[in-house]
């Protein structure tokens, strides 16, 4: 004699001739046979258990980064740069020394050219002559008076 169950309970029974799934029992498992438990945090940053075999890899740590600034250019190029603009340079101003030098000469006209070339030969000339050496001596003596007068005297000493 099945009687139904009550009316609360008939949504949890079975249907008539229906059996219900039996649940299999699953292994034993002992503990000292499983997986150690690991924590590994979640999508969320919470630590939360997991079995080791079951756990991601770790990702191996990055080779570190060298941070030093690079130059902005290139030191290889800079060097060149300066021995090219200190070459130019030197060449520039020897080049302005030597203009200079040869428009000082240029400017020289046949006059002059003559007067030096006498002036030349009559040092030469004067090679074993004495020199004579003329001493000239003037004394100004200023006298100032009141409102403005003033006497000058000058005196003049020649041997």
């Amino acid at each position: 004699m099945n009687s139904p169950p009550p009316e609360r309970y008939q949504r949890y029974a079975a249907p008539a001739g229906q059996r219900r799934h039996v649940v299999q029992p699953l292994e034993i498992e002992l503990y000292g046979e499983h997986d150690p438990v690991v924590y590994v945090p979640n999508a969320y940053g919470e630590m939360v258990p997991m079995r080791k075999s079951q756990a991601p890899v770790p990702m191996q740590a990055p080779p570190p980064r060298d941070l030093t600034p690079q130059p902005l250019f290139d030191p290889l190029a800079q060097r060149m740069a300066g021995a090219g603009i200190g070459a130019g340079s030197a060449g520039a101003g020897i080049g302005w020394g030597i203009g200079q030098a040869a428009a000082g000469i240029a400017t020289i006209g046949t006059t002059t050219a003559v007067v030096a070339m006498l002036a030349l030969w009559l040092l030469a000339r004067a090679g074993g002559r004495v020199v004579n050496h003329v001493h000239n001596e003037t004394h100004n003596h200023v006298q100032q008076k009141w409102l403005g007068r003033t006497s000058v005297t000058n005196v003049n000493n020649q041997p």
